[in-house]
């Protein structure tokens, strides 16, 4: 059974052979390590999600931030939002919109980034797991390849001596179906899991824009007018004027 399996192929190979076998042997290390990757992001954005439930429960704005903690996307978003309400930090050509649509662009460029970051890497794995059968495939008409040359040279060859080049290329479609199979279903769960904290991203964006537009705008501070109590009006100021003297 080990006569004719990977260390079979590995050592009866020729350099093309080693070359794909060493090819599909580092796409299944990266589409695995790409798939651990994401799972640990994925499970912490989820956890950053449910403390941004506790966001509103705050008493003020900077003890919210710190309850979504440094890193969060959803941190990215307040901070976004804070950063449009300081007139010194808009740009000269911004003067030109409106609070609200400086508002909701800086927003709208922060999702983009977060949004971004969720499908860094996928990419990979939707190469691999549309790549790898073909690759295999490669291998596995190669190994047919050589089993025809063994026919061919012998006349009449024996079945030991197709064998090699034939279980060749079997290992060769198994090892590519072994790297293709994991990176699709691991492209599948994580697209699924991106998307969710896609909504929970764009929930929030939109209840921050509603927050800094009605509750949350920075303006100047003015002197306090004093309140006059309509039961008890206040009497008229005295004006002294001076006599004249003679």
């Amino acid at each position: 059974m080990q006569e004719y399996g990977f260390i079979h192929l590995w050592t009866e190979g020729d350099g093309i052979t080693k070359a794909i076998a060493s090819i599909m042997s580092a796409m299944s290390v990266l589409s695995w390590a790409v798939i651990l990757h994401k799972s640990v992001q994925l499970a912490l954005l989820h956890r950053r999600g449910r403390e941004a439930t506790l966001f509103w429960q705050a008493t003020s704005i900077d003890k919210a931030e710190h309850l979504l903690g440094s890193g969060s996307p959803y941190a990215a978003l307040v901070d976004a939002a804070r950063e449009t309400q300081d007139a010194d930090t808009r740009p000269r050509l911004a003067s030109s919109f409106s609070t609200e649509e400086w508002l909701q662009r800086a927003l709208r460029t922060a999702l983009d980034e977060q949004l971004a970051r969720l499908q860094n890497g996928l990419a990979i794995l939707a190469s691999i797991g549309t790549t790898a059968p073909f690759v295999g495939l490669f291998g596995t008409v190669w190994g047919i390849y050589h089993a025809l040359l063994a026919i061919g040279t012998e006349g009449q060859p024996s079945i030991d001596k197709i064998a090699g080049p034939v279980g060749e290329s079997l290992v060769m479609t198994a090892f590519g179906l072994a790297v293709a199979i994991p990176a699709v279903l691991g492209y599948n769960i994580l697209t699924r899991g991106n998307r969710g904290v896609a909504r929970k991203l764009h929930r929030f964006s939109h209840d921050i824009e509603i927050y800094f537009l009605t509750g949350s705008q920075y303006r100047p501070k003015q002197a306090r007018k004093p309140r006059v109590d309509p039961r008890h009006p206040q009497p008229a100021a005295v004006v002294s004027i001076p006599r004249a003297t003679a």
